[in-house]
Parts: structure tokens; sequence; C-alpha cells
């Protein structure tokens, strides 16, 4: 087993591989003048099983063309298997045509560029869409980071807690969230109750006086976490934090953070936190290298994925 990284997210990777036990591999991945992408692997990788750890974050474009160089030059290079580790799939949010609209499934564009550039394998964390794993013609395991908050939900030994999906969307992960913790689950439903006018927070759940925690997957301008924060302490919530897998964290995220009613925002390390988000101090980042390392040996070892969430 071989693992590499790009610019996207090298700590994580150099995380990764210390829970492994083994060096991080030796690639130069850099842009020509004009800003075409390089990569040259600087080490023997025939016959290996190799990983690259590369999120499709901000700069996304950038980011999944080195993701993509770098798998065709690690075939080129005679590598057994490639694996791309995907912390955040980017573009995982153009899924589907709504309404029949002129727009493309991106989602299955990107899917069938790093199928046909050679890589054999994908391994994601917390996918935007599940239905995604099904525009790969190869294996996908989408892993969840859900274990890391929880267990850091447990640490914070929170008293009266109630765990809330932001919207209906996501009830399914925060009532296996919910369930984990054996706690009382709430659901915001977000309706426009007249055209022209801005939509109101509707809240299943009784959550006067209970500390509320929005679950979701990701949290890109945060306008809805902050939203959802408000309505919250209007119906009586005595804190509401958030807890989410994936930090986007653009536009005027952390503006809209710092001016909200949300208590803490918690995050994992799939995306590198920018230096604004570093310095808020109602964000705080979790580390999800145990997860993904350990779903890395799985893989390379040919052993259960699913046995790690039973």
């Amino acid at each position: 087993m071989m693992v590499f990284t790009g610019n996207a997210n090298p700590d994580l990777a150099r995380r990764v591989v210390r829970q492994l036990h083994i060096p991080l591999g030796d690639i130069s991945v850099g842009k020509f003048s004009d800003g075409e992408i390089t990569a040259e692997i600087n080490e023997n990788v025939r016959g290996k099983d190799v990983f690259i750890i590369q999120p499709t974050c901000a700069p996304t474009n950038d980011n999944l063309m080195e993701l993509v160089v770098m798998a065709d030059a690690f075939r080129r290079s005679s590598a057994t298997r490639i694996t791309a580790v995907i912390p955040y799939f980017g573009y995982a949010r153009q899924d589907r045509r709504p309404r029949s609209a002129r727009v493309a499934i991106s989602a299955k564009v990107v899917a069938d560029m790093l199928t046909v550039v050679g890589i054999d394998r994908v391994l994601t964390v917390d996918l935007h869409a599940d239905q995604i794993q099904g525009f790969f013609d190869i294996p996908v395991d989408n892993i969840y980071g859900s274990p890391v908050l929880v267990d850091d939900i447990e640490d914070q030994r929170f008293e009266n807690l109630m765990i809330v999906s932001p919207d209906i969307g996501g009830v399914v992960r925060a009532r296996a969230v919910a369930k984990s913790l054996g706690v009382d689950l709430g659901i915001i439903d977000k309706r426009r109750e007249k055209a022209n006018h801005s939509e109101v927070m509707h809240i299943i759940g009784d959550v006067e006086g209970r500390t509320c925690i929005l679950v979701d997957d990701m949290v890109d301008t945060a306008g809805t976490l902050c939203h959802a924060a408000k309505a919250l302490k209007e119906h009586g919530a005595a804190k509401v934090f958030a807890y989410c897998t994936h930090p986007v964290l653009s536009g005027r995220a952390i503006e809209n953070i710092e001016n909200s009613v949300l208590d803490e925002l918690v995050v994992t390390n799939t995306i590198p936190l920018s230096a604004a988000a570093q310095a808020c101090d109602r964000i705080r980042q979790l580390d999800i290298a145990p997860v993904v390392a350990e779903a890395v040996r799985r893989i390379s070892n040919e052993e259960s994925i699913s046995a790690m969430f039973r």
C-alpha cells in the first residue's frame, strides 16, 4: 500500500499515513506558467496498491484536475490498483435535472472522468446524495463522518439534548445520529406559505429549554443553519449547536456565523479551514483521519467496509 496526496488537503493525508504507520508517497504536483496541471511521481509504484487522497473542494476545478492527472500518472507507471480517496466530493449537488431543466448532471460527468482515467475504486465521506454511487461503473465506498461527530457530542455531555434536522432532506441522517445517542429528534420544515413571501420555518418537536444540535452533511454559506438556529432560539431552545461533516464555508459563511445566534459550529477536516474560519472562535474542527485510515486499510486488505458502521 502506498498513499499519495495532491495540494487539496495534504494535512489530512499526513494524518492518515500517521495512523497507518507508513510514509507519505513522493509526488510533485504543480502548474506550468499558463496554469496547466502537472504531476510527476518521484518513486517506483509498479505493482503497488495506490491511494490518492484528494478532496475536490475549492478551488474545485484545480483539485479535480490534479486528481485526474495524478491518476493517469499512476496508471501509466503500472500501479496495480488506484483508489481515489475523495473525502469531500465536489459537484455532488448537481445530480439530477429538476423539472427537466436544460442543465448538466455534472456529478455523472465527474464520475465518468474518474472512471475513464483509470481509477479502480473511489472512497468518499458523506456523499451529498447516495445515488451518486450509481453514476460510477467502478466500486464506490461511501463512509460516514457520524461516528466522529457522535463521539464528540458524547464527550461534551450536553444536558436535555435534542438532535434537529435543518430540513426534510436531512431527516435520515439526523435520525441515525439521534438513535446512536438515544435522544429525541426534531425537524425543521421550511415552507413558503404564499407566493412572493419568505419561507417560514415550522419546527416539529418541542425544543423549549432543550440543547439543540443541528446535523447536516455540509455547511456552505451557513444561511440555512443560521436561520434554523434563530428559529430554534425563538421557540425556546436554550442552546443551538451545529455538527456538519464538510466545512465548505463559501461566500459570506464566516460573517453569517459570527452574526448568528449559533453557539458553535463543529466540522471535520475533510476540507481544510481557511484562515478566516480558523480565526472564528465559533468554529471547531474534528479529525476524521482515523476513520479514513481504517477504511483505506480495509480496502487494501480486502476487508469489509460496512462492518465499520455496524
